[in-house]
Formats: structure tokens, C-alpha cells, sequence
């Protein structure tokens, strides 16, 4: 279909929860497809549907050269205390911070066809998780800050010229 423009911090859709999508419309293949091409694009790891305006309950990534999408998920399973691991968000254009993560995560959905899908993994793949999750939960990864570090991030976030 196509590349889709990105939402920035402000825009009230970014706060929205995702709403379930159904798998066998076509409109959610569309918008899969959509999802897909915009997270092609370098220097991403994953795109949610509020990220590109539409408030459903969808991500597709790209880890490792993996490609690919959920629909519907939920985190079954975080590991391990939280580490800051350097972060940053296309919704929050080239700023970055150190955000606390679990070391595992699991989310589990499912795709087009209704069949389940199970995503799970360390390093970048748990990171790039629990960050989507937090975008269909309406959430920016700038919540997740510690409070000294939310503090800095929101002053730079004022300052920035895409604000």
C-alpha cells in the first residue's frame, strides 16, 4: 500500500488505547500492509497503528532483519529486572533517553489468518516489545522515564523544533 507519515508527540491519537482489530477484514490487511511498509524504512525497529493514526491493535517490526506483524497482542511474559537501555521513539524525533526495560519479553497475538503468533526475545526484540505495547496502550515511552530523566526529556521535547 504505502509509507505513512508518523505522529508526533502532541498528537492526541498517540494517547488513544488500541482497539481490537479483526483479522479478516480487509481493511486490517491494509492497514498490515501499511504497517509493514513504514517500518521498512532504516533506522527502525517497529511501528505501531497509533503511530500512524489509526487507534488499533497493531505493530510490525523489524529486528535482525526479521520482518513482520501482530494483531491483537498482549504481553504474556516479561523477564528480569528492569535496565536502562539507550531508547528513542519516531514519534519523538531525535531525542533519546535511558529507559528502564525488562531483559525478556513475550507478547503473544495473532495475524492475518487468525492463527496465533508468539514473539519473544531479548536485546532490541524485547525492548522494540514492550515499547509497541506501550504505544497501543497510548503510552510513550517518555512515561516510562525515571522521574529525573522525564524532567530533562521534557524540557528537550519543548525545545525541539518538530514540537
Amino acid at each position: 500500500m504505502s509509507v505513512r507519515e508518523i505522529r508526533v508527540f502532541g498528537d492526541p491519537v498517540l494517547r488513544e488505547r488500541a482497539e481490537p482489530v479483526d483479522p479478516v477484514d480487509p481493511a486490517t490487511a491494509a492497514l498490515v500492509q501499511d504497517l509493514l511498509d513504514t517500518v521498512r524504512l532504516p533506522g527502525r525497529a517497529g511501528v505501531a497503528a497509533n503511530q500512524i493514526g489509526v487507534a488499533k491493535a497493531a505493530f510490525a517490526y523489524l529486528v535482525d532483519d526479521e520482518l513482520g506483524y501482530v494483531l491483537n497482542p498482549r504481553i504474556d511474559e516479561v523477564r528480569g529486572e528492569p535496565q536502562l537501555v539507550d531508547e528513542g521513539c519516531l514519534s519523538v524525533p531525535d531525542l533519546g533517553f535511558p529507559t528502564p526495560r525488562h531483559p525478556f519479553c513475550r507478547v503473544i497475538g495473532v495475524d492475518l489468518d487468525g492463527r496465533d503468533v508468539v514473539l519473544e526475545g531479548e536485546g532490541l526484540m524485547a525492548q522494540m516489545l514492550q515499547h509497541e505495547m506501550g504505544h497501543l496502550d497510548g503510552r510513550l515511552y517518555l512515561q516510562s522515564l525515571e522521574k529525573e530523566t522525564r524532567a530533562v526529556a521534557m524540557h528537550a521535547v519543548r525545545q525541539a523544533d518538530w514540537f
